[in-house]
């Protein structure tokens, strides 16, 4: 019997080939990514930077420094330590034209504030068109010396035409940068004509924000119009009035083109404003030294003053709910 032995090759059963998935990119770290845009960031904000640097921090510095010395512009400055700040204490010229800006502060800040609030409450009940807030804008681009050249003439005593309105009227006419008592007041009155239509625009962007929902309730409620300004306007407006209060502030206190082209300070330093005693000191006397304590006492009086300011006013706050 023969027995043929067949021997089958082994045959191997393979399945679908398989592809293996294709290896994953390589993600940068968050601080290796930006390392590459860290040099345009620094590029872009260079100019800034040096402006900054060049024009704020360095005269800050020295003016700081300055204020500690007696310094006059043909001599080196000497470290004199505290001695100016014991004649500043003494200088009855600096307390009076502290005095004087003070009440040119307060007559720009509320007069101001309070004529661009109406005027804003009107046009937003108007609605006029964007021309005519536009147009309203044009006071605050103008410089302040055209400014003060432009009232001076025509609120010269002889040849100015309010002058001649005002003779016809009353007999004589009114000395308003000749005498003491209207000085501060006209040189206030300018200021409010320059920066009322700015103010007002910034007040109109405010009541543009509150919704009518609040005055349509108002007057199903039957409040009049001023128990809705009172009790709605206002309350909603706190940080934009803030704002235009510390503005106003900031601006009257550092007040020194309209003075100088219009009164010089006078008459008898009856508007002798503090940043024009500065410069007498500074430019006219050459004791850049005093003139820099001077300035820097400003400085810390308006930084004092604005933080009050925010700190009372509650300026970030508004009647909401």
């Amino acid at each position: 019997m023969v027995t043929t032995v067949q021997d089958s090759s082994a045959q191997v059963v393979r399945g679908p080939a398989t592809t293996a998935p294709p290896p994953e990119p390589r993600r940068r770290k968050g601080p290796a990514s930006r390392r590459d845009d860290t040099w345009v960031a620094w590029l872009l904000v260079a100019p800034a930077i040096l402006g900054f640097g060049v024009f704020f921090a360095y005269p800050m510095l020295r003016g700081i420094y300055l204020s500690f010395t007696e310094f006059h512009i043909l001599t080196p400055p000497v470290w004199t330590g505290l001695a100016n700040i014991h004649e500043l204490i003494n200088d009855g010229r600096f307390w009076h034209s502290l005095g004087v800006t003070a009440y040119f502060v307060v007559l720009s800040a509320v007069l101001g504030v309070g004529v661009s609030l109406v005027t804003a409450v009107v046009l937003h009940r108007l609605g006029v068109s964007t021309t005519v807030r536009g147009l309203m804008i044009l006071p605050f681009l103008i410089s302040g010396v055209v400014t003060a050249l432009v009232w001076t003439w025509m609120l010269d005593p002889q040849l100015g035409i309010v002058n001649q309105l005002i003779t016809r009227v009353t007999g004589e006419p009114v000395m308003f940068f000749g005498s003491d008592a209207w000085a501060v007041p006209t040189l206030a009155a300018l200021n409010v004509w320059k920066t009322m239509g700015y103010n007002a625009v910034l007040i109109f962007a405010g009541l543009q924000t509150i919704p009518a929902s609040i005055y349509e309730a108002g007057r199903i409620d039957g409040a009049s119009e001023w128990q809705m300004f009172r009790s709605l306007t206002l309350p909603l407006l706190r940080p934009i009035l803030v704002m235009v209060v510390i503005l106003n502030v900031i601006s009257a206190t550092q007040v020194f083109d309209i003075v100088q082209v219009s009164t010089k300070g006078g008459p008898a330093d009856a508007s002798l404003v503090l940043q024009m005693y500065i410069y007498d000191k500074a430019f006219g006397q050459f004791d850049f030294g005093y003139a820099a304590t001077m300035s820097l006492a400003l400085f810390l009086l308006l930084v004092t003053v604005t933080f009050t300011q925010l700190r009372m006013a509650r300026a970030g706050e508004s009647d909401t709910n």
